[in-house]
C-alpha cells in the first residue's frame, strides 16, 4: 500500500445516486489520515474501502452543505465507539459552528476520544509539523467555504553519481543526510534540491483567487467539477465549477495529477468530464473519480 494515497469514498454532488455516494475522501499521508468532507453514508463507505476509524487523525470540512457534512455525526460517534487511541482534530468554517455542534451531538453516545475543534475563520496556516503544513483558503460559494492545501517541506535528493565521486556509501549516506556533513564533504555537494509534495482539496466554489492559490504547483489537485461546460451559467449561479474550468485551473497552476469529482446527478457518462478536461488543455495525469477508488500521489520529483 502506498504511504501516500487518496481514497475516494463518495463522488456525488447534492444527492447520492445508484452508483455514487455522498462526498467523502481520505488522504493517507505517511502515518496520518485526513478525512475530507464526510457526507451521508461515509461510515459505510469507509467499511467498504478498508478505512478504519483509527486511520483518522484530522477531519477537514470545506463547508456545511449536507453532501459535505451530514456524515460527521456517524464518523464522530464511530471514532468514540472504537476508542481511537489518539486525539482527532476537526477543522471547519467557524461561521458554521452551530452546525458542527449539532452534528457532533446529534444523538446520545459516550465520548471516549479527545476531539479537538479548530475552526477556520480566515486564510492561513492551520497546522505545521515535520511531515506537512496544512493551510486553508477562502473559496466562493453561497455559504462560507474553505479549501485545504498540504505542503511537504522541501528537502534534498541524494545523487548516486555525486556520492560515488566522494566515496560515500553504506551507512555514511544516512549520516551525511542527518548531520549535513561528512568530514570535508557537505550535503549540498552530494545532493540536489527536491521540492516537497503538494496536495490541494477544492470543493464547492466558483473561480476565485483562493482556487488558484490552492492549486499552484500541486502534485495532486482534487477539485470539484459539478457541471459540464455547456452548463457553465448554472455552475456560476450555484457556486460551482465545470470540468473545463477545473482543468484550466490545473493547467495554469502546473498541476501534475488532476482528480475531478463531485458530479451532478444529471450526468451519467463520466468520460465526458475527461474529454472536456483534455479539450481545455490539461496534459498531466487525469483521474475522473469513482467511489472506492484509490489514487496514489505522484512520486516525488
Amino acid at each position: 500500500m502506498s504511504a501516500r494515497e487518496f481514497v475516494v469514498l463518495g463522488t456525488a454532488s447534492q444527492v447520492p445516486t445508484r452508483h455514487r455516494n455522498h462526498n467523502g475522501y481520505l488522504l493517507r499521508w505517511d502515518g496520518e489520515g485526513i478525512l475530507f468532507d464526510p457526507g451521508e453514508g461515509t461510515q459505510r463507505q469507509m467499511l467498504r474501502a478498508g478505512v478504519a476509524a483509527h486511520d483518522i487523525d484530522r477531519i477537514c470540512v470545506t463547508h456545511f452543505h449536507g453532501d459535505h457534512s451530514l456524515g460527521l455525526a456517524g464518523v464522530i460517534q464511530r471514532i468514540n465507539l472504537d476508542q481511537v487511541p489518539h486525539p482527532v482534530t476537526a477543522h471547519y468554517p467557524a461561521s458554521g459552528q452551530k452546525f458542527f455542534d449539532r452534528l457532533r451531538y446529534a444523538t446520545a453516545y459516550r465520548e471516549t476520544v479527545a476531539l479537538r475543534e479548530e475552526p477556520v475563520s480566515a486564510d492561513g496556516t492551520l497546522a505545521q509539523g515535520p511531515s506537512y503544513t496544512l493551510e486553508a483558503r477562502l473559496l466562493s460559494h453561497p455559504v462560507e467555504s474553505f479549501g485545504y492545501r498540504i505542503t511537504e517541506p522541501d528537502g534534498r535528493r541524494m545523487v548516486p553519481e555525486l556520492l560515488a565521486r566522494h566515496g560515500i556509501k553504506g551507512p555514511d549516506v544516512g549520516r551525511i543526510q542527518r548531520e549535513g556533513r561528512l568530514g570535508a564533504v557537505t550535503l549540498d555537494e552530494v545532493s540536489e534540491p527536491r521540492a516537497g509534495q503538494r496536495f490541494a482539496f477544492v470543493m464547492d466554489t466558483r473561480l476565485c483567487p483562493g482556487v488558484d492559490a490552492l492549486a499552484e504547483g500541486c502534485d495532486m489537485l482534487v477539485i470539484e467539477s459539478t457541471f459540464l461546460d455547456e452548463d457553465e451559467r448554472l455552475a456560476t449561479d450555484h457556486g460551482h465549477l465545470t470540468a473545463g474550468q477545473a482543468a484550466r485551473v490545473a493547467r495554469d497552476a502546473g498541476v501534475r495529477h488532476l482528480v475531478l469529482t463531485h458530479f451532478s446527478q444529471r450526468y451519467t457518462d463520466p468520460t465526458e468530464f475527461e474529454r472536456q478536461a483534455r479539450a481545455a488543455g490539461f496534459e498531466g495525469e487525469l483521474t475522473v473519480a469513482a467511489d472506492l477508488m484509490r489514487v496514489p500521489l505522484p512520486k516525488r520529483g
